[in-house]
């Protein structure tokens, strides 16, 4: 396969995340300035890589045994590799078509036929990769139990107007495309969070492996993050979000926040038969998220997997203890 970090620009510079930071080579050809500010991005694995932009919101991404997409052939061009081995590594992916590729077209094909499209959208200004050297927010997201190749993002410069209050930010992706984010603010301060989401989404479908058998559906984007799950960013689930989890074709479990909101999602989650899991978190502990920091991400998901009940009878009856719970707190 094509070493595509020989086509590098010789100023790099790894995050601990896995991401190869340097400047940009696609905004000039895409309207704007040259970058010269380190702010392209590129995450290459054995099975492929996946580039973005934070300084024109550029993005290609390329898997072994897919097709080369057009946006990959052009940034491909832009950092200067030769035609012919842009032909070879397309005729070399097609040969390897592998099972994953497969799967993935399948469930594409499957979101597009029940009409799940979500458009293309930019990240917040400035947004950059989230490094060590950025101390407190790195702090924050470690502290959250982030997975550590997860791309989270810090915006340092501002506009004056909406961004003064120091936050991060979280990327919302969708068949590899960035369709939205949310800021989760650290001084604690209302809204915490400030979220460009479209109808219908759901965080985290993205970063499913294919051959995990199970999701479990959270309400926050830290409760996902920290144990591999999606979020529904709310206490319910619409319709819509209900057809994209179906679509993942894995057995589904809702673990509630254990508060007066989350009684009102085991409803929803019961209404759409999915099974649910109202575990007797360690005191202190009031979702998934807070979990994880106490028990770790293993001990979480053995106590989920645990406590999930597909018994109606048995869901009303956790529910009733969680109520009970809810009042004595």
């Amino acid at each position: 396969m094509l070493d595509i970090l020989a086509y590098l620009p010789a100023k790099r510079k790894p995050t601990p995340s896995g991401w190869l930071s340097f400047n940009a080579v696609c905004c000039q050809h895409n309207g704007s300035t040259r970058d010269t500010r380190g702010r392209g991005g590129l995450k290459a694995t054995e099975a492929g890589w996946s580039y973005h932009c934070f300084n024109c919101a550029y993005t290609a991404s390329f898997i072994m045994g897919r097709t080369l997409s057009v946006k990959a052939r052009r940034l491909l061009m832009w950092m200067g590799v030769p035609d012919n081995e842009i032909e070879m590594l397309n005729l070399e992916s097609l040969r390897h078509r592998s099972i994953h590729g497969i799967l993935e077209d399948r469930q594409q094909a499957w979101n597009q036929l029940a009409g799940i499209t979500f458009e293309e959208r930019d990240l917040p200004p400035h947004a950059e990769l989230l490094m060590p050297e950025h101390g407190p927010y790195w702090e924050y997201v470690r502290g959250r139990h982030v997975p550590e190749d997860f791309p989270a993002m810090v915006q340092i410069e501002n506009d004056g107007v909406h961004w003064t209050r120091p936050h991060v930010v979280i990327p919302f992706t969708y068949e590899n495309k960035i369709v939205g984010y949310t800021c989760r603010f650290l001084d604690n301060k209302q809204p915490k969070f400030i979220s460009d989401s479209q109808p219908g989404y759901v965080f985290g479908t993205d970063l499913q492996h294919n051959n995990w058998t199970n999701v479990i559906v959270t309400e926050g984007i830290f409760d996902a993050l920290s144990i591999g799950g999606v979020a529904v960013m709310h206490n319910t689930v619409s319709d819509a979000q209900a057809r994209l989890i179906r679509n993942l074709g894995r057995e589904i479990t809702v673990v509630p926040d254990q508060d007066q909101a989350g009684v009102e999602l085991v409803d929803r989650a019961v209404e759409l038969g999915w099974a649910v899991s109202i575990p007797e978190w360690p005191e202190g502990c009031k979702d998934v998220n807070d979990a994880v920091i106490v028990l770790g991400r293993v001990g979480t998901l053995l106590t989920i997997m645990a406590a999930r009940e597909t018994s109606k009878i048995k869901i009303e009856l956790r529910k009733k203890q969680l109520v009970k719970r809810i009042r004595s707190s």
